[in-house]
């Protein structure tokens, strides 16, 4: 066998592989489905970190996220046949409980004792026309259960299909961040395996670099909330810096936390998602740059954030710029620390204040 047909002959294999792997779950409906493609993410997720298999792990979450929606969607339509039965049933019943009480309340009257009396012809008819009035009562009684119960029935019917309205908005936004995360890494690597590897390694020398600062930091001393700690910068470019911006991070007992949860509530400018103004904060402590500040990049699974493999996948912070000023200003009380070391081929300026409690929050790029 010759090296050329050697050649052919593996990369026939590769692609019989290639298109197995892909379908491995298309001759799967429903529940099935949805089970083999959840496992063939975890599968993807313990390969090694390729471009190829990052975008393979895109498409499967694209293709899982589609049949959820699909599933919740049909969940929604027969709820909604359901519940149009429900009304009609529920308004039917309704006239008709009221033509009866309407109709048993002039029974009731025309069955009185006295008028019993006076208009039977005899003490059997009276004992007749009386137990016929309770058999009309009950029925009533029984009447309004089947009402009551129907009322109820509609009640709960109607609550989940709000609570499947709000998954399916979840389902659908997922879909779209999914789409847009998966578009963002074929811009950013230009679909090139060397460019997707320099920046997961630019990611891994970033964390290095906090890791390190938590070490050697130089100790400044103690600042007040509002004080000016450094400027916003692009110190990192372009290792570990994609421009000028403030990566703020907080850690709780060394772990990641959403900076909202301490920021207050403000209206800033969402540039992550090219889109207007988002409410942002549920905390007291004031922002570290003046308004109006732009968030490029949100904590958490964001369009950037597929390269950050140490963390799960997640951005540790908000990226923000300020329109107006490129001041820091300390957000609460605690003690400044400065560090600086290489980042790839440039210096990575970092500040940080120990908050106590455990608490430190992180100031990257800064000039």
């Amino acid at each position: 066998m010759t090296f050329k047909t050697l050649i052919f002959f593996f990369l026939g294999l590769f692609l019989v592989f290639s298109v197995k792997a892909a379908d491995v779950c298309s001759n799967k409906t429903g529940d099935a489905r949805i089970v083999c493609l959840q496992a063939e993410s975890d599968r993807l997720s313990s390969q090694s970190k390729t471009l190829s298999n990052q975008i393979a792990q895109y498409n499967n979450q694209i293709n899982l996220a589609t049949l959820k929606i699909q599933q919740t969607e049909e969940k929604i339509a027969l709820l909604g046949g359901r519940i149009n039965q429900l009304e009609t049933s529920l308004d039917d019943l309704t006239k008709a409980f009221s033509s009866r009480v309407v109709e048993t309340y002039k029974l009731a009257r025309s069955g009185s004792t006295i008028f019993l009396l006076l208009t039977s012809g005899s003490l059997n008819e009276v004992v007749s026309r009386f137990h016929y009035l309770q058999l009309v009562q009950n029925e009533d009684g029984n009447f309004l259960q089947r009402l009551q119960t129907a009322q109820v029935t509609y009640k709960n019917q109607k609550t989940d299909q709000e609570e499947l309205q709000i998954e399916l908005a979840k389902q659908k936004a997922n879909l779209n961040n999914q789409k847009a995360a998966k578009n963002a890494l074929l811009l950013q690597t230009k679909n090139d395996e060397v460019k997707y590897q320099q920046l997961l390694a630019q990611a891994y020398a970033e964390k290095a670099a906090i890791e390190k600062a938590l070490v050697s930091g130089v100790k400044v001393g103690p600042i007040k909330r509002g004080d000016s700690i450094s400027l916003v910068g692009n110190s990192g470019y372009p290792g570990c810096s994609t421009g000028k911006h403030l990566h703020f991070e907080i850690r709780k007992d060394g772990t990641w936390t959403d900076p909202g949860s301490y920021l207050s509530g403000k209206t800033v400018r969402n540039d992550q998602d090219n889109g207007g103004n988002v409410n942002v904060g549920s905390g007291s402590w004031p922002w570290p740059v003046e308004d109006t500040v732009r968030l490029t990049q949100f904590y958490g699974h964001t369009p950037y954030s597929w390269k950050y493999k140490y963390s799960g996948g997640i951005h540790t912070g908000y990226d923000m710029v300020s329109t107006s000023s490129d001041v820091i200003r300390a957000p609460a009380d605690g003690t400044l620390f400065k560090f600086s070391q290489m980042c790839g081929s440039s210096a990575i300026n970092i500040v940080y204040i120990e908050h106590g409690d455990n608490l430190v929050s992180f100031y990257l790029h800064v000039q």
